[in-house]
């Protein structure tokens, strides 16, 4: 994000004001920069036009979700349905609901440049890691709509990853939080990843990889969502909370690119962050 503005309104400030005014006039000039930044448009090759960051977040989105209801052979109606339930729940007004098709349908073309498009993605985010790592979650959220990861959808969503600067381990670490952040957004069904690369996800029983049942999150879902073991102190696990809740803030989201209609999004995430926090001190018997 650009200093010009903070750099201009404190000169101006300090000139009218002293030092006073110049805090004044730097503040002032941290929200144009805020602005201009959020209004400011990137390139992209794939879209062929320039976009708004945000705007750009959203179709990304919507391609890659095409991607990945391709990669498991067909797109169903359950596919589309997924979607479409993606925009409601944005409020896309009919502009936002054409482009996000649009780039839904592109992205289920065979020729899709994935990697391409995730590079661009990255440059237009400024690589910053809090919201790159927002946009993998969305994804792995949509791919476990239907309780089940196909072994494509893995694969797709680990490409992207790796074009998200992230390592093989830390795109572990993303799964295993969001499979079990999800038992603190609804009820009845609790992943367990056996940590092997053959590890699939299905829905009606367990088998080795699969998942087991629970009335509701258990403790070790608790440990999974802020990556953080049984074994970590109190000052470790609050450390932990802190960075999530910082790196998930959607206000923060916001400026940096997140669409607005996105933010119930983000609010959910945080929501589920401290709902794990608050059962690990509660079981800890931490106040």
């Amino acid at each position: 994000m650009s200093f010009i503005g903070k750099l201009l309104g404190f000169f101006i400030g300090y000139r009218f004001g002293g030092f006073f005014g110049g805090l004044v006039g730097a503040y002032l000039g941290h929200l144009a920069d805020k602005k201009l930044y959020e209004l400011g448009s990137v390139n992209s090759s794939f879209f062929k036009r320039k976009e708004t960051r945000q705007s750009l977040f959203m179709q990304t989105t919507f391609a890659v979700l095409g991607h990945l209801s391709k990669s498991k052979g067909r797109v169903t109606q359950d596919d589309i349905a997924l979607a479409n339930n993606l925009m409601n729940q944005m409020n896309l007004d009919d502009k936002g609901r054409k482009l996000a098709q649009e780039a839904f349908n592109r992205g289920k073309d065979p020729n899709f440049p994935l990697r391409q498009v995730i590079r661009e993605f990255c440059t237009a985010c400024g690589q910053r890691s809090d919201l790159l790592r927002m946009f993998l979650r969305i994804q792995l959220q949509a791919a476990f709509a239907d309780d089940h990861l196909h072994e494509n959808e893995k694969e797709v969503l680990q490409v992207v990853a790796e074009e998200l600067g992230l390592s093989s381990f830390q795109f572990q670490q993303i799964l295993m939080a969001e499979i079990a952040a999800r038992q603190f957004s609804r009820g009845g069904f609790y992943y367990e990843y056996n940590g092997s690369q053959q590890g699939d996800y299905q829905q009606g029983g367990y088998q080795g990889g699969g998942y087991q049942t629970h009335s509701g999150p258990t403790l070790q879902d608790a440990y999974n969502v802020l990556g953080v073991s049984e074994n970590d102190d109190r000052a470790t696990v609050k450390r932990a909370y802190r960075r999530l809740m910082n790196e998930n803030h959607p206000d923060k989201l916001v400026a940096k690119g997140l669409p607005e209609e996105m933010l119930e999004m983000a609010k959910e995430k945080t929501q589920q962050i401290q709902a794990a926090y608050d059962l690990i001190c509660k079981a800890k018997g931490w106040k």
